[in-house]
């Protein structure tokens, strides 16, 4: 079937097709945007349960009803997830036993063989997993495809940023986050969740780091934002409220955000940039951030801008015991695939 039967044989106002993204009736390869949904939590170093995020979001998706207000016939687009790799999902359970049992030792301050061969094992696994996404990615990229990712915890995306600078030689990273992540080895894990944008800023073609909500960091982090001279931009939580409760507007902050973007960004999406309220499940919930609404204003007014989204990541959403952590994370998603294809032209904004 090609995507057009697919389109003429859907009915967007009926139940979706069940076990799809979104309720929606199209392959991978009818698709124009595709997910790769990465279950993996290994270097987690609070509460667990995000490798759990990319199916609660795709069995929460189908609750989402398709019409979208600003964007014309947004369905129509072709949006659909891989696979969840069950591999994978088994290696991190696995190593996740691993990881506590050695983050446990640090806190008894214990040093062993032992646990410096858990530590080189979890490392290697980590670089593995990025390897397997970047290839994946490339692969989709090369066949035309728009990509993004869906976790797990938030070190799972450095495998894609890595495909996006074989495409792109200049792009900037715009991440919403409560926390910088820009901990090296954070506690000696080379990609810890706390060091995804430390090792982001290792990719020569990631030009700018804009960094979206920021209100749980360290001394190293604050250095590592003052030497990179310009390269990173943070826009910390606190002052974005000092800012507001002195009478600037959300798009006032909107707009100084912009202004630090150049035309392709990429944007990684951590949950808890939300107000907890909308994310209690997640790994390291911190008091205070955004309402929903904000960020998807945020989004817009970037499309709207005229800047191209060339990839983003949705992560560390963690189900509870309802679907409430799934729910938001799956509007989210909806919001994230279809600005990023007006971005792209590949659908048209309402006029």
């Amino acid at each position: 079937m090609t995507k057009q039967e697919a389109i003429e044989q859907f009915d967007p106002n009926a139940p979706g097709a069940t076990g799809n993204l979104f309720g929606l009736p199209f392959t991978t390869e009818q698709a124009e945007l595709v997910l790769i949904p990465i279950p993996w939590e290994v270097t987690v170093s609070y509460s667990d349960g995000t490798a759990n995020g990319p199916q609660a979001i795709l069995d929460a998706s189908a609750q989402v009803d398709l019409f979208v207000k600003d964007i014309k016939e947004a369905w129509k687009l072709g949006v659909a997830m891989l696979p969840i790799p069950a591999d994978l999902q088994a290696e991190n359970n696995k190593l996740r036993e691993l990881a506590a049992q050695y983050i446990e030792s640090l806190t008894e301050q214990e040093t062993s063989a032992t646990n410096n061969a858990i530590l080189d094992q979890i490392n290697t696994a980590c670089e593995n997993l990025n390897i397997y996404v970047k290839s994946t990615a490339l692969k989709l990229i090369r066949e035309g495809k728009l990509v993004g990712l869906v976790g797990g915890d938030h070190s799972t995306p450095l495998g894609l940023m890595r495909a996006l600078t074989e495409k792109y030689t200049k792009f900037a990273v715009l991440q919403i986050d409560a926390h910088a992540d820009l901990r090296k080895a954070y506690e000696g894990f080379t990609y810890s969740h706390a060091s995804i944008m430390y090792n982001a800023l290792k990719l020569p073609a990631i030009s700018k780091l804009v960094q979206v909500g920021i209100r749980d960091y360290c001394d190293e982090e604050v250095s590592v934002m003052q030497r990179a001279a310009g390269r990173v931009v943070t826009f910390f939580d606190e002052d974005i409220k000092n800012w507001m409760y002195q009478g600037k507007t959300w798009e006032n902050v909107c707009d100084a955000i912009l202004k630090e973007l150049p035309e392709h960004v990429y944007i990684s999406f951590d949950i808890d940039g939300l107000d907890p309220k909308l994310c209690p499940n997640t790994g390291t919930p911190v008091a205070g951030g955004f309402e929903f609404h904000q960020i998807a204003y945020l989004i817009k007014k970037l499309v709207l801008a005229g800047k191209k989204i060339i990839g983003f990541d949705l992560n560390e959403v963690a189900p509870g015991e309802d679907e409430w952590d799934a729910n938001v994370g799956a509007r989210m998603l909806y919001h994230l695939c279809n600005w990023t294809a007006v971005s792209q032209n590949k659908l048209t904004v309402n006029r």
